[in-house]
């Protein structure tokens, strides 16, 4: 009697390892793996673009402020969200694959008897751990996710990180490649980036600062200044770029040998250095034909030397 008790318990047992057991770790597998895919597939749904109506961002997007440039072209805006996309939604996939496997792990353990609460407890100083070891990382992921939430900048546009100036060619978590004008390109990381300068949101200003000679006449050249620039505003060949009157602000700085005459125009994003180089070049031409002098002697202007028989 007390062997076929024991065959019985024994039978019980490896039921238990052997049944049980599997069919529950089994279990917790295809529900950590569906929860995966379906999670993942909702935010493939809002990461990404619809194929019927690709003018429109991607769901995620519309919630979050977007000061992505008017403009931008169609295909460079696309890439900035697609781009803003993709990285946030890795982001998402990443955490959501991270906590589905700790719950599988952690639930696999319980299930064979193993107490799970010292491997929590040693998770939180391991996290701690790698904070401290990779902090650099961490906070240039960081700084990354609350860039690309809150738009400071993305591909298109023209900034000004510190040390690299250009156009942004692409964003990430970790990196941004930016590419200055004379074609080379900078690879500026998110954490060391201390502040932004973004020549591409909103609106810009082209600023004139024009130099003539103590001997101008001063009332003359803001007057030659300001015609020649409004004569360009009237050719209409900006008309697309000017969002307001050109503003005269007079004399601006005063040095030993130079006044300089201040002229400013409003201008959309990014168009301002077009606008700046065509009111330089009119003006230029407006004070040689009015005679107003430039801040040097006038026997070296234009490179020729004063005759010394004369």
């Amino acid at each position: 009697m007390a062997l076929d008790s024991r065959a019985f318990e024994l039978t019980d047992t490896s039921r238990d390892w052997l049944v049980d057991r599997p069919l529950q770790i089994l279990g917790y597998l295809l529900l950590a793996i569906v929860l995966r895919l379906v999670l993942h597939k909702l935010i493939n749904r809002f990461t990404q673009r619809n194929a019927s109506d690709s003018a429109k961002p991607p769901l995620l997007l519309r919630p979050l402020r977007e000061r992505a440039p008017t403009t931008l072209q169609g295909s460079i805006l696309s890439e900035r969200r697609r781009q803003r996309a993709k990285t946030i939604g890795s982001v998402l996939k990443s955490g959501v694959s991270v906590v589905i496997l700790a719950w599988f792990v952690l639930s696999v353990l319980d299930v064979v008897g193993v107490n799970v609460t010292p491997f929590i407890a040693s998770a939180g100083i391991v996290g701690v751990a790698l904070g401290f070891g990779a902090q650099n990382l961490v906070r240039d992921f960081l700084s990354g996710i609350f860039m690309l939430l809150e738009d400071q900048y993305g591909v298109g546009d023209v900034v000004d990180l510190g040390e690299a100036i250009g156009t942004v060619e692409s964003v990430g978590l970790r990196v941004t490649t930016v590419r200055d004008v004379n074609g080379t390109v900078w690879y500026c990381r998110n954490g060391e980036v201390l502040r932004v300068g973004n020549m591409s949101q909103g609106f810009a200003v082209a600023v004139l600062d024009l130099p003539v000679a103590h001997t101008a006449n001063l009332d003359e050249a803001c007057e030659v200044a300001e015609k020649a620039t409004l004569d360009v505003v009237a050719s209409g060949d900006f008309e697309d770029d000017l969002m307001g009157a050109p503003d005269m602000l007079g004399v601006n700085a005063v040095s030993a040998d130079t006044v300089t005459i201040r002229i400013t125009v409003k201008t959309r994003p990014g168009r301002q250095w077009a606008v700046q180089r065509r009111l330089h070049r009119e003006i230029l031409q407006a004070f040689d034909d009015a005679g107003i002098r430039a801040p040097y002697p006038e026997g070296r202007r234009g490179g020729v030397l004063p005759d010394p028989a004369k």
